[in-house]
């Protein structure tokens, strides 16, 4: 249920769930409502928000600009997938994160898949297991994109070439290759 809309500025708002509580009070019930907004630029960067109002509306608004006060960068490679599988979870919450191919598409249930299209991700395959809750997988997802690291930082970090690096993520081949070798 995420009806997405892009803003003047280019951000991109999904909204992920309404929740409707009821106060019982004198005259009957008081309804009051929270929202959970995903937003994003499409090009790397995303956040969500939550917030609580007597109207939709105003609980809409609020997320909104929660979300754009905590928005992350996260590397892509290729502007178009994640650097590396990751696992991560919330709560009950558990995801599982596999960066892929061109032309997969994006394979991720209902808050995931928000997270991913305003993230400008467009191949990826995610799976969810324990906690269907959208707060519990969106934050599960937060983490998981949090942990995602480029060759770059991980490069820097080992005091090594990116170029040693990225020669080991091939399409298998050669492992494969070395990996018939040793059987024979």
């Amino acid at each position: 249920m995420a009806f997405a809309e892009q803003n003047e500025d280019g951000i991109i708002d999904k909204l992920v769930a309404i929740n409707r509580t009821a106060k019982v009070v004198k005259g009957g019930r008081r309804f009051g409502f929270t929202a959970l907004v995903v937003v994003g630029d499409g090009n790397g960067r995303v956040g969500f928000g939550k917030g609580k109002a007597k109207e939709v509306i105003d609980a809409k608004r609020k997320a909104s600009e929660a979300a754009r006060k905590s928005m992350i960068r996260v590397p892509l490679r290729e502007g178009r997938t994640l650097h590396h599988d990751t696992i991560a979870r919330s709560g009950a919450g558990k995801v599982v994160l596999r960066a892929a191919p061109a032309g997969t598409g994006v394979i991720a249930g209902g808050p995931m898949r928000a997270v991913f299209e305003a993230l400008g991700v467009k191949d990826v395959v995610a799976k969810s297991t324990g906690s269907s809750n959208a707060y519990n997988m969106v934050r599960a997802t937060f983490v998981a994109l949090n942990s995602i690291q480029s060759p770059k930082a991980i490069a820097d970090r080992l005091n090594r070439r990116v170029g040693d690096l990225i020669s080991r993520r091939d399409d298998g081949s050669s492992h494969q290759a070395a990996s018939e070798e040793n059987a024979a």
